[in-house]
């Protein structure tokens, strides 16, 4: 008989300054589609299914199934999924962190890591953090909280990552909810004057500090906005010209036409030809 006693290090243990603000299981079908949208916390994907991609402002990344995919606060990107292998996923949203590369004792922010190989040790602590959530027995948030801890420490070890406080907001605050606005209403009738009215801003200013913070005007940006969401369409239906155009909030086709054009150089009807032709 052998008994070993494990006794452990007199050591002040921190409380992380994190907070687990989501978890969500998704699967990525034919008739949904995310647009580009950043969030002031960082996002936690696990590709439990599935091939796709993740679209930067500049970049397009795959990810198949197994990645563990962080995007650090303020990102801009958003997912695409193979049409043939849905992407499903499991997300987490942690509020009051950043990750850094560690390398040679410094730190390198970025915005974007992907990693390999993570099926049976992270892709377990996921599912105990969605059992705990769906079932919700007593003190359920104790436990996601050290589930998250645990994730984290992990990744520290595992990855050569280092964990920092979230840095200050890059961006104005009235001005992000004004993004976000236009991200989620982008179908709506919006004018510089609604924008304006929603944070009691007026309206030269708020073009102006938009402009700033964001590099492009409100109206710019919210053309921006319908001319992604106009691609995806344009890839993965068959609706005309027309219909594109009035559901995502064209006053006229026309006028989708034109703007579609000065975005790509292209028209959609010459977009969906080039984008079936290659696909």
């Amino acid at each position: 008989m052998s008994h070993i006693i494990y006794k452990m290090k007199d050591i002040d243990i921190k409380k992380m300054p994190v907070k687990l603000i989501y978890v969500t299981r998704s699967e990525y079908g034919k008739d949904w589609h995310s647009i580009p949208h950043s969030h002031p916390f960082t996002e936690l994907f696990y590709i439990v299914k599935g091939k796709g991609y993740f679209l930067l402002p500049d970049q397009q990344i795959p990810v198949k199934e197994n990645d563990l995919v962080i995007i650090n606060p303020f990102i801009e990107h958003t997912e695409k999924s193979n049409q043939q292998d849905s992407l499903e996923y499991i997300a987490l949203g942690i509020e009051g962190l950043a990750f850094s590369n560690q390398n040679d004792n410094e730190l390198q922010q970025e915005g974007f890591y992907i990693y390999q190989g993570y099926k049976e040790d992270v892709l377990f602590y996921l599912n105990k953090l969605l059992d705990e959530i769906e079932n919700g027995n007593r003190e359920y948030e104790v436990i996601c909280q050290n589930i998250l801890e645990i994730l984290i420490i992990k990744l520290e070890r595992e990855r050569n990552l280092k964990v920092e406080k979230s840095k200050p907001k890059r961006i104005n605050k009235d001005i992000a909810l004004i993004k976000q606005y236009i991200n989620q209403n982008y179908r709506l009738d919006i004018t510089l004057d609604k924008l304006a009215a929603l944070k009691h801003l007026n309206k030269y200013y708020l073009a102006h500090s938009f402009k700033n913070n964001v590099g492009v005007s409100p109206i710019e940006y919210l053309n921006q906005v319908r001319i992604r969401e106009a691609q995806t369409l344009l890839e993965t239906t068959d609706y005309n010209i027309a219909n594109i155009s009035g559901m995502i909030g064209f006053s006229s086709q026309s006028y989708f036409t034109q703007t579609f054009r000065r975005h790509l150089n292209e028209t959609p009807s010459e977009y969906r030809k080039r984008m079936r032709v290659n696909g």
